[in-house]
């Protein structure tokens, strides 16, 4: 498909966007002088906060709350229980279901109950200790399968239904069937979650926040202290990663600092310690995954039937976004004729599962990629020719949610594309011969396809704000409502702005994203702060300049065609005036040069209850080939290779994108192979720190790792500067080192599906080396 000429730019050589400009804080980072809210300037008298918790208790009735002593304790200024709320003692997204301070119940092992607020974080993690909390326990429902039992749930169960696959499976030459589990993920963001609270006059109250979603902040410290949403400021620099983990996690911790501030009536600061943090805070939702599949005998599926049994944990937080993003994920890159997909969103007692990168895209795109195996190893074919077989075309190009598949032509593209740059056939037949010649290490590799949908599926979310003013100097203030997590937006956004102004970076002036410049914002997430931010960002950067070109025509009796911006100056016919000249005159003739940009995404249609209408803006693709090494005696794994092509339409930045697109695929390599999560059956986390939860390390990157990005002809869609979203889509690549992984397990008994689950810990594939095993008929 050809994208629509940007005629704006056509005879303008672009001069920033395009470009692999460096991050914005690049060098701070390196240098370590990025100043993030740990680093910023307490003043004197600040406060420090710290949670207080029944570490003996995982799920009960609060009995009694003895605090005498942690008051009594020297330097201890407050201490804060639920009867010191002032407002709604809430702290949830939407459904007023997550309590800031526990009441009459603790719902998982963590909760809340009390916070402490000292002189010092030494003194009031020291006081916390001395609580002593009496709970008449309750027996904990823990996992999927339990919650699905019980019928415990947080959200109705959904559903998408297309033709009937009950009818479809029954009419298929082949059914197969089965189960995995598909475990959560810890957002081990370097920056943990912090806080600080400033108290202003009249009961206001500025809050430094390390969110992904500065609104949330001022809505829920609003609602906790009782005051209106103008009386509270949110503001955010930068985070030290976010992931999701900071979407609506951040916001007990900042209605505690606020809390305290307002018992106080000083600067209150809360810093979560890493256990704690872990302990506390939501993860990636865990699923119990079912599923049929029906084919026939060339591998073309007929008829499917997935369900997913998720662990949202004690309150609803965001699980409705993310299980619908699951079922909307679910297809991966394949059409279904006939097709049932379910979600239940099962209650347990455990911490409240959020958002994470990929928000359920990735546990659907995985239990997709499972069907497609199993059908290859039922058949003795490769992978890659179902995969393939079943890829969305010209006639069979809509989802089982009823929106259509009109890229599927970059799709097939990309994969051709990457499937000779990766050498795959060549490298399977090395496979086979390898696998021939070894009996204790076994090879394995995939080649699988990425299709995300790009855009919030909660309508209203589509939305962004910016603010750009124009100073007589020629210089750019820039704010608006996207978030910095280490991604790169600001940089991206300047770019654009700069790119508007023709002006160069250095005379832009990234701002802190804050609510008072910019208000009602979305979270900065879905893969879509670029996307919304950077264009109305350009949305306000055009209507500045507009100004001044309408200005400029009645200063010099000229059309517009004969100004033009660029290098730090105005050309007007002949002449040449630096924009700080024009700035200056626009400024007498009393021209506004300032602008609030607004953008929202056109042509979403989706209506949730009739299960119909176009989720999605547009699709990203991409694609990656996986080569790995197990051995089977250990079930130790090695990623010997990673070949990856990945669309981004017109990058806005190579460098930041390529970035992007690594780190994604990382992450998503520790989701299913290393970052295992584990809960006693007590429901204690056990795994809550460096010490037992393994993220990648350089050491896990394979030797052999290519990232290039997919020549496109621009994004169809009218993004800025036909760009396409990378934020979450590459997590999605590393489905192809878990595919990986199943096809060395799989070359120990042809035809035989192996029951490995994910994460691919060693363990894991130590199990599923021994079921393999015990399978196999003696000769």
């Amino acid at each position: 498909m050809t994208a629509p000429l940007d005629r704006e730019h056509v005879t303008a050589p672009l001069k920033h966007i395009r470009k692999p400009l460096p991050h914005d804080s690049a060098i701070k980072h390196v240098s370590g002088t990025a100043t993030y809210i740990d680093d910023i300037v307490e003043p004197v008298g600040t406060l420090h906060v710290v949670p207080g918790w029944a570490r003996h208790a995982v799920r009960g009735r609060l009995l009694s709350v003895e605090l005498n002593e942690v008051r009594a304790t020297p330097g201890v200024v407050a201490v804060l229980t639920s009867g010191d709320v002032p407002g709604t003692n809430d702290c949830s997204s939407a459904f007023g279901d997550d309590p800031v301070l526990a009441e009459e119940e603790i719902f998982f092992f963590g909760q809340v109950v009390f916070a402490v607020v000292a002189e010092s974080r030494e003194i009031a993690r020291k006081a916390a200790l001395k609580a002593k909390i009496e709970v008449a326990p309750i027996t904990p429902i823990l996992t999927p399968e339990d919650a699905d039992h019980a019928d415990t749930t947080v959200l109705p169960d959904y559903q998408f239904r297309r033709g009937s696959p009950e009818t479809g499976l029954q009419a298929s030459e082949n059914v197969l069937s089965g189960s995995m589990f598909i475990g959560g993920q810890e957002h081990f963001y370097l920056e943990g979650q912090v806080a600080m609270a400033i108290p202003q006059e009249d009961g206001g109250m500025f809050v430094h926040s390390s969110t992904q979603h500065p609104t949330e902040i001022q809505h829920t410290v609003a609602k906790i202290l009782g005051v209106p949403d103008a009386a509270i400021t949110a503001e955010i620099r930068r985070m030290g990663g976010g992931f999701g983990g900071k979407e609506s996690q951040a916001n007990q911790w900042a209605a505690l600092a606020a809390l305290a501030a307002r018992k106080t009536g000083r600067t209150c600061k809360m810093r979560l310690d890493r256990d704690d943090d872990m302990i506390m805070t939501g993860k990636r939702h865990d699923f119990k995954v079912n599923w049929q599949v029906g084919h026939d005998a060339s591998g073309r599926i007929r008829a499917t039937d997935l369900e997913f049994l998720a662990r949202c944990g004690y309150s609803a937080d965001l699980s409705l976004g993310v299980n619908d993003r699951t079922m909307f994920h679910a297809d991966s890159s394949y059409f279904y004729p006939d097709t049932l997909i379910r979600s239940r969103r099962l209650r347990t007692d455990t911490c409240s599962n959020t958002a994470f990168r990929g928000f359920g895209g990735p546990q659907g795109m995985l239990a997709a990629e499972r069907m497609i195996d199993a059908i290859a190893i039922h058949l003795g074919k490769d992978p890659l020719e179902i995969r393939k077989l079943n890829f969305y075309d010209g006639e069979r190009n809509v989802t089982p949610y009823g929106m259509p598949v009109e890229e599927y032509e970059v799709m097939h593209d990309l994969i051709s594309r990457l499937e000779v740059g990766s050498d795959y056939w060549v490298r399977r037949e090395e496979v086979t011969a390898f696998n021939a010649a070894n009996a204790v290490l076994k090879k394995g590799i995939a080649l699988t396809p990425v299709k995300f949908g790009i855009s919030f599926t909660l309508k209203h979310l589509n939305q962004a704000g910016a603010l750009v003013h124009l100073y007589t100097d020629g210089s750019v203030h820039l704010n608006h409502g996207g978030t910095e997590m280490g991604q790169g937006l600001y940089q991206k956004v300047a770019q654009v702005v700069a790119e508007e102004f023709g002006v160069t970076m250095d005379k832009v002036i990234i701002t802190a994203t804050n609510t008072s410049k910019v208000p009602n914002t979305g979270p900065t997430a879905a893969s879509s702060g670029t996307d919304l931010n950077a264009m109305a960002a350009k949305i306000a950067a055009k209507e500045i300049k507009t100004r001044l070109v309408t200005f400029l025509c009645e200063q010099h009796q000229c059309g517009e065609e004969a100004i033009h911006f660029g290098d730090n100056k105005v050309l007007i016919g002949d002449k040449s005036f630096s924009l700080s000249e024009i700035a200056k005159q626009a400024h007498v003739g009393r021209i506004q040069m300032s602008h609030a940009g607004f953008y929202a995404t056109p042509g979403i249609t989706w209506d949730r209850d009739s299960v119909s209408g176009r989720p999605f803006y547009y699709f990203a693709f991409g694609g990656a080939c996986s080569e790995v090494t197990i051995d089977t005696m250990t079930g130790e794994m090695t990623v010997d290779r990673v070949d990856i092509l990945h669309d981004v339409g017109h990058s806005l930045n190579p460098a930041i994108d390529i970035g992007q697109i690594e780190g994604g695929f990382v992450q998503g390599m520790g989701w299913l192979t290393t970052e295992e999560l584990v809960w006693d059956e007590e429901g204690r986390l056990r795994t809550h720190a460096p010490s037992t939860y393994k993220i990648p390390t350089a050491s896990d990157l394979p030797a052999d790792f290519n990232v290039q990005l997919y020549e496109s002809t621009g994004n169809p869609e009218d993004t800025v500067y036909r760009s396409k979203a990378v934020g979450e889509p590459p997590v999605m690549l590393a489905n192809s080192v878990f595919c990986a992984i199943t096809d060395a397990v799989a070359s120990l008994i042809p035809g035989e599906v192996p029951n490995l689950n994910a994460p691919a810990t060693p363990e894991a594939i130590m199990k599923a080396v021994q079921d393999m095993r015990r399978r196999k008929v003696p000769s």
